[in-house]
Protein backbone atom coordinates (compact mmCIF):
# COMPACT_ATOMS: atom_id res chain seq x y z
CA UNK A 1 0.00 0.00 0.00
CA UNK A 2 1.82 3.09 -1.14
CA UNK A 3 1.10 6.40 0.48
CA UNK A 4 1.68 9.70 -1.18
CA UNK A 5 2.56 12.92 0.63
CA UNK A 6 -0.99 14.09 -0.10
CA UNK A 7 -2.61 11.36 2.00
CA UNK A 8 -0.03 11.14 4.79
CA UNK A 9 -1.60 12.33 8.05
CA UNK A 10 -0.08 15.28 9.87
CA UNK A 11 1.66 14.76 13.23
CA UNK A 12 -1.29 16.56 14.84
CA UNK A 13 -3.75 14.09 13.30
CA UNK A 14 -1.57 11.17 14.43
CA UNK A 15 -1.87 12.46 18.02
CA UNK A 16 -5.61 12.88 17.58
CA UNK A 17 -5.94 9.31 16.30
CA UNK A 18 -3.81 7.94 19.15
CA UNK A 19 -5.90 9.80 21.72
CA UNK A 20 -9.05 8.46 20.06
CA UNK A 21 -7.69 4.90 20.45
CA UNK A 22 -6.81 5.62 24.11
CA UNK A 23 -10.32 6.95 24.75
CA UNK A 24 -11.93 3.86 23.17
CA UNK A 25 -9.59 1.45 25.03
CA UNK A 26 -9.18 3.27 28.35
CA UNK A 27 -9.09 0.08 30.42
CA UNK A 28 -6.29 -1.38 28.29
CA UNK A 29 -3.80 1.50 28.49
CA UNK A 30 -0.63 0.75 30.45
CA UNK A 31 -0.31 3.48 33.08
CA UNK A 32 3.15 4.88 33.80
CA UNK A 33 6.47 3.90 32.34
CA UNK A 34 6.59 0.60 30.48
CA UNK A 35 8.85 -2.20 31.74
CA UNK A 36 12.22 -2.64 30.00
CA UNK A 37 11.16 -5.88 28.27
CA UNK A 38 7.95 -5.67 26.28
CA UNK A 39 6.01 -8.70 25.11
CA UNK A 40 5.41 -7.34 21.62
CA UNK A 41 6.09 -4.30 19.47
CA UNK A 42 4.20 -3.72 16.26
CA UNK A 43 4.20 -0.94 13.69
CA UNK A 44 0.81 -0.54 12.04
CA UNK A 45 -0.16 1.76 9.19
CA UNK A 46 -3.85 2.70 9.22
CA UNK A 47 -5.62 4.11 6.17
CA UNK A 48 -8.83 6.01 6.87
CA UNK A 49 -11.41 7.49 4.53
CA UNK A 50 -12.59 11.10 4.82
CA UNK A 51 -15.21 10.14 7.42
CA UNK A 52 -12.70 8.34 9.66
CA UNK A 53 -13.66 4.80 8.66
CA UNK A 54 -10.90 2.19 8.41
CA UNK A 55 -10.11 1.44 4.77
CA UNK A 56 -6.99 -0.66 5.24
CA UNK A 57 -4.51 -1.92 7.83
CA UNK A 58 -0.92 -2.61 6.80
CA UNK A 59 1.68 -4.09 9.15
CA UNK A 60 5.08 -2.51 8.65
CA UNK A 61 6.47 -4.59 11.53
CA UNK A 62 4.24 -7.43 12.70
CA UNK A 63 4.93 -9.13 16.04
CA UNK A 64 4.74 -12.57 14.38
CA UNK A 65 5.67 -14.37 17.63
CA UNK A 66 2.40 -13.06 19.12
CA UNK A 67 -0.49 -13.62 16.67
CA UNK A 68 -2.97 -12.96 19.49
CA UNK A 69 -1.53 -9.45 19.85
CA UNK A 70 -1.84 -8.84 16.10
CA UNK A 71 -5.51 -9.86 16.28
CA UNK A 72 -6.15 -7.70 19.36
CA UNK A 73 -4.55 -4.62 17.80
CA UNK A 74 -6.51 -5.03 14.58
CA UNK A 75 -9.72 -5.52 16.57
CA UNK A 76 -8.98 -2.43 18.69
CA UNK A 77 -8.38 -0.26 15.63
CA UNK A 78 -11.44 -1.48 13.73
CA UNK A 79 -13.75 -1.19 16.74
CA UNK A 80 -12.53 2.37 17.46
CA UNK A 81 -13.86 3.58 14.08
CA UNK A 82 -14.95 6.06 13.11
CA UNK A 83 -11.83 8.06 13.88
CA UNK A 84 -11.92 11.88 13.81
CA UNK A 85 -12.88 12.87 10.26
CA UNK A 86 -10.07 14.52 8.34
CA UNK A 87 -12.28 15.39 5.37
CA UNK A 88 -10.01 13.39 3.08
CA UNK A 89 -8.39 9.98 3.03
CA UNK A 90 -5.43 9.87 5.41
CA UNK A 91 -2.84 7.28 6.35
CA UNK A 92 -0.97 7.33 9.65
CA UNK A 93 1.50 4.99 11.29
CA UNK A 94 1.96 4.27 14.99
CA UNK A 95 4.02 1.85 17.02
CA UNK A 96 2.15 -0.35 19.49
CA UNK A 97 4.09 -1.13 22.68
CA UNK A 98 2.46 -4.22 24.20
CA UNK A 99 3.00 -5.44 27.75
CA UNK A 100 2.56 -9.10 28.75
CA UNK A 101 -0.45 -7.97 30.86
CA UNK A 102 -2.36 -7.23 27.64
CA UNK A 103 -2.15 -3.49 28.20
CA UNK A 104 -0.43 -1.15 25.75
CA UNK A 105 0.80 2.30 24.95
CA UNK A 106 1.19 3.92 21.56
CA UNK A 107 4.55 5.45 20.72
CA UNK A 108 2.79 8.75 19.94
CA UNK A 109 1.56 9.04 23.54
CA UNK A 110 3.99 6.82 25.44
CA UNK A 111 5.09 7.65 28.97
CA UNK A 112 8.47 6.09 28.23
CA UNK A 113 10.16 2.93 29.34
CA UNK A 114 12.00 2.08 32.55
CA UNK A 115 15.74 1.86 32.19
CA UNK A 116 15.81 3.96 29.05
Amino acid sequence: MGTTPADKASPAYRKQAAQHLYDRNSGRIYQGMLPPMLYAIGVLQVQLDGQGRVKNLHWMRKPSHAPEVVAEIERAVRSAAPFPAAGRSVTYTDTWLWDKSGRFQLDTLTEGQLGQ
